[in-house]
């Protein structure tokens, strides 16, 4: 598939993965993509995951149609990029591999590889020509992963991205790029803002035409609507109006409370995204907990403390740097409630958490004044 006149697309689909990460839902599968760009030196951009590495060579060797690859340029070494490099120079043992020091380091702790004097070494803002074709090295360190850098090629305008504005899904499933991508970034790069937000500041300096991540399509329109994105998403900002609610429920009685308050805000004009923690995907909750500015969590008191679906859903999102939001809290305990003082506390260290003024607590079931004070929290809320 060509990219550019010269830029060629070798990546490939993976619709055998259940879990990317052994963690994240996908099931429109994934792609691992990979660049080649063709000139006087010829290029390749990344390799692929370990179970696809034949068919990478394949489209590779396609692509430079009986040329010699000069370089593999290697952005992220996580193994779903990184895994063929072996491969790769055991079918083309010339080539140099350019990439970052510290993803020289994991190359060897990874594969035990002795590049002997095949190595480049990218500096940060340096430069390799390949004749027409200037690529310049731009470091993205915690962009997840410390030894990331990006590429921009100076000649068509593109940057490499390397996982930055990636999303989940093979490139032959047609959805909506913005649904997936927000799973994706919250799920692994949220923890990283301030991160992204540097890389962003100098990916402003740089004349855009198009954007090559490693997992997604290739972002060639409106590249202003990603860039936005990715600000909103960094700079921990809502993206949308709305309030998202994450029960967690034994008996259904907090359940039912949920379900009370979220009616209660439709019927105000509210959007609402609701979430049974014990059965949603929990990246699906993550996701909405940031994309809206309010959160309201619903928990019973569970062994002195809160139910094991809510304990790991507010981790997901301290572990992200959950911040700037607006939170609620709904309580519910038979003899001593406790799970409204138990959220509260783990947010504690939290930046910009406002804490809603109203906060409900249900003993064992819903009664008519829970269901007044549920009404009084979806006015606040609204």
């Amino acid at each position: 598939m060509k990219i550019t006149e010269d830029i060629l697309y070798t990546g490939v689909n993976d619709h055998q993965i259940d879990l990317f990460e052994g963690q994240y839902i996908v099931p429109n599968g994934m792609a691992y993509n990979s660049y080649v760009i063709l000139d006087e030196r010829t290029a390749v951009m990344d390799t692929v995951d370990q179970a696809f590495g034949q068919q990478w060579l394949a489209n590779v060797e396609e692509a430079l149609q009986g040329r010699l690859p000069e370089y593999l340029v290697i952005q992220h070494m996580e193994p779903d990029h990184s895994s063929n490099i072996p491969a790769f120079l055991e079918r083309y043992p010339e080539t140099q591999v350019v990439a970052t020091p510290q993803a020289f380091k994991m190359m060897n702790q990874f594969f035990g590889l002795d590049l002997g004097g095949k190595t480049v070494t990218a500096a940060n803002g340096g430069e390799l020509s390949l004749g027409k074709h200037t690529l310049q090295f731009v470091y993205a360190p915690m962009v997840h992963w410390p030894e990331v850098m990006m590429t921009y090629d100076r000649t068509d305008k593109v940057l490499f991205s390397a996982d930055g504005f990636g999303k989940f899904g093979a490139l032959d499933v047609e959805e909506d790029w913005a649904c997936e991508a927000r799973r994706y970034y919250f799920g692994i790069v949220g923890k990283f803002g301030m991160q992204v937000q540097n890389v962003l500041k100098k990916a402003a300096e740089l004349d855009l035409q198009m954007i090559c991540p490693l997992h997604g399509p290739v972002l060639t329109e409106n590249l202003g609507y990603y860039l936005n994105l990715y600000h909103i998403w960094s700079s921990y900002e809502a993206e949308s109006e709305g309030v998202a609610i994450a029960y967690a429920s034994i008996y259904g009685h907090t359940r039912e409370a949920a379900l009370y308050l979220a009616d209660a805000l439709e019927k105000k004009g509210v959007k609402t995204a609701v979430h049974d923690l014990a059965r949603t995907d929990l990246a699906e909750a993550v996701e909405d907990a940031f994309r809206y500015g309010r959160l309201v969590l619903a928990s019973n008191t569970y062994n002195g403390g809160i139910n094991p679906f809510m304990h790991d859903f507010i981790t997901r999102l301290l572990e992200r740097n959950y911040q700037k939001r607006t939170i609620a809290l709904i309580d519910n305990g038979s003899w001593a409630p406790v799970a409204a003082k138990t959220m509260k506390g783990m947010f504690e260290k939290s930046r910009d958490i406002t804490f809603a003024e109203n906060t409900v607590t249900l003993l064992s079931a819903m009664k008519p004044e829970n269901q007044a004070q549920l009404e009084t929290l979806a006015e606040e809320l609204a």
